[in-house]
């Protein structure tokens, strides 16, 4: 073969090695085009799990309340650096004060150092309390950044980290099983005012390992970054059962800062309680409305009493219950539709203070009627427990075998939240 054959021969070739190549890029091009690479926000700084204990273990303590009032001895939970200042974040029912006033509080790093800790804010409400440890140089802190709880989407890998049983530096990982829980919640008496057990909205759940010495330690993404505090757990045994509670992380943002400076938090208030229509509940009461918040009953000098709102006059039995019916029902708060308790109170938490004004729709006499009324702040929990006698205050009276004495719901609350939870809940 010569070489003008041989150069003829080489061109197509070529030519042939670049049409092949041109087809193939376009193909790789069309199928990127089609079916984009899934990006998994909680996966891009992602850590291994032994690398995340590692960068978040000097920040995890033990928290010990020697209780010398309680026969049973200290009160033992956990907590998370919050700040280079020494303050530590964990629950409140961790840390609630005994009645003699001579409780110490010790916390303790997974170093071995013991320090003493000083109480400087609680809030019962959301559960949630700030310690400052005494005698402790910067340098040996290490703080805990707080994600975004609202970006949060079920399924995401969380750990936590604490000292179940006062075993400390355990670490359980698990995902996000659920958003927007209200714990504890009550479904035959649900309130926004009249009782010192007020529902923690926008809760988070988790199937990672929970039980009691966990109150108080952080629940975190992949990044080390801080999504929730562990609170409770669902269980019928007091240990975990595959359902575990955290306050979210915009929760403590919001409170803790308040908690830091002045000792406490302000928490917008309205001072009614209701029932949450549903179909079953609006035909046993007469109602043709199957959505909303009914106001039963209003608390006696309440933002909802100046603005006017009505509570039931007409007393209905529902699950074994009385309850005062022919109240205005809510539709909607500032415009966002509401479908249950849930809806007023997350938007009052999350989106609210004290002094703001919404805008209420209700439903009054089959006419749909617009309202505003200026939150005030929610009552301790002893002026709330004390006016619960008072006219219109009065909660419906216990039915004989239906499961609503104070022991009772006690007892539900156990079964639901944890013991822990409860007794600081109910003042055990």
């Amino acid at each position: 073969m010569n070489a003008k054959k041989l150069l003829v021969l080489f061109s197509l070739l070529l030519l042939i090695a670049l049409i092949g190549n041109q087809i193939s890029n376009t193909s790789s091009d069309h199928a990127s085009a089609q079916i984009p690479p899934v990006e998994n926000s909680t996966n891009t700084d992602s850590m291994s799990l032994p690398d995340l204990f590692t960068k978040v273990e000097k920040s995890v303590v033990q928290v010990t309340e020697q209780d010398n009032s309680n026969e049973l001895g200290s009160r033992l939970g956990s907590g998370f650096v919050y700040d280079k200042d020494g303050h530590v974040i964990t629950n409140y029912h961790v840390v609630v004060p005994g009645s003699n006033n001579n409780d110490e509080l010790q916390v303790s790093f997974l170093d071995g150092n013991v320090y003493s800790g000083e109480l400087v804010g609680f809030d019962q409400f959301a559960d949630l309390a700030v310690i400052k440890v005494k005698n402790i140089t910067s340098d040996k802190l290490t703080p805990l950044p707080l994600a975004n709880s609202t970006n949060l989407r079920i399924g995401e890998t969380v750990v936590a980290i604490g000292n179940p049983f006062g075993l400390s530096g355990s670490m359980t990982v698990g995902i996000v099983s659920g958003l927007g829980r209200l714990l504890p919640s009550n479904e035959n008496g649900e309130n926004l005012g009249t009782t010192s057990s007020f529902p923690i909205p926008n809760i988070i759940q988790t199937d990672a390992a929970i039980n009691p010495g966990n109150s108080g330690g952080p629940l975190i993404d992949t990044q080390g970054k801080v999504i929730g505090i562990n609170t409770a757990i669902f269980s019928n045994t007091g240990v975990y059962s595959g359902v575990g509670f955290a306050i979210p992380s915009n929760t403590i943002s919001k409170v803790v800062q308040s908690l830091i400076q002045t000792g406490s938090f302000r928490h917008p208030y309205i001072g009614i309680i209701g029932l949450s229509l549903a179909p079953d509940l609006a035909k046993q009461i007469g109602l043709t409305q199957t959505k909303g918040f009914l106001i039963t009953s209003i608390t006696k000098g309440s933002p909802a009493e100046k603005a006017d709102l009505r509570a039931g006059t007409t007393t209905k039995t529902f699950n074994g219950r009385d309850f005062d019916v022919g109240g205005d029902i809510i539709l909607k708060i500032d415009n966002r539709d509401v479908t249950k308790i849930d809806d007023i109170l997350a938007y009052l938490e999350s989106q609210k203070q004290v002094g703001d004004k919404v805008h209420l729709t209700i439903l009054r006499d089959n006419t749909i009627r617009e309202l505003d009324l200026v939150l005030g702040e929610r009552p301790s929990p002893d002026k709330i427990d004390s006016s619960l006698n008072d006219g219109p205050n009065r909660l419906p009276p216990p039915q004989n075998g239906n499961g609503n004495s104070p022991e009772e719901l006690y007892n539900e609350c156990v079964r639901v939240a944890g013991k822990s939870f409860c007794d600081f809940l109910f003042r055990k």
